[in-house]
């Protein structure tokens, strides 16, 4: 974990909001068994220019998820497994891109500066085409806000998931190693 930098919401201005380590997520059960957030040294850079960048809009950054143990990203694997050779909205831990094993990758929305989530047509994990960035379902409230999103991500060097409007990582994410997590981390 000597790449990996915790993130707080202290030291970085965010919101933390991790799913994983509650109950209140896709699976129904805690899956971390601490509520700690960890990113890649690599992603610090641009995280603070999208806070940064989210500040002039009068917005901050709530962070659902980022480094994610191999042994949740199987678990969760199993929970939702896919034939799709691009990938479901869970990335296989044999073969796949697997971008939050490796900490390049950060699940996150966009509150005002009172901390209310903006409206994004869909809550974090749904696991349909509402979540996609092209869903023509949602309300033109919610496709602005993901819009701002979008935009504020990818200025900041941040690739995107065409399926998950919350899901953002570093280009190439194969380019970093797999992270191995202390086992106490992992609840599943």
């Amino acid at each position: 974990m000597s790449k990996l930098v915790e993130i707080t919401e202290e030291k970085f201005d965010v919101i933390l909001d991790l799913r994983y380590a509650t109950k209140n997520n896709v699976c129904g059960i805690e899956l971390y068994s601490k509520p700690l957030c960890y990113l890649h040294e690599a992603m610090i850079a641009p995280l603070e220019h999208v806070v940064k960048s989210a500040k002039l809009l009068d917005l901050k950054v709530k962070i659902f998820d980022g480094f994610r143990p191999i042994e949740v990203q199987q678990f969760m694997f199993d929970q939702f497994p896919s034939d799709d050779p691009q990938g479901g909205f869970v990335s296989n831990p044999n073969g796949g891109r697997i971008p939050h094993c490796r900490g390049v990758a950060i699940d996150l929305t966009l509150t005002d500066l009172n901390g209310k989530e903006l409206d994004m047509g869909s809550d974090f994990d749904e696991f349909s085409d509402i979540a996609y960035h092209s869903c023509e379902k949602i309300s033109a409230a919610a496709q602005r806000n993901r819009l701002i999103l979008l935009g504020l991500m990818t200025l900041a060097g941040f690739d995107f998931l065409a399926k998950e409007w919350w899901h953002y990582q570093l280009p190439n994410p194969r380019e970093y190693p797999v992270v191995q997590a202390p086992q106490h981390m992992v609840a599943v």
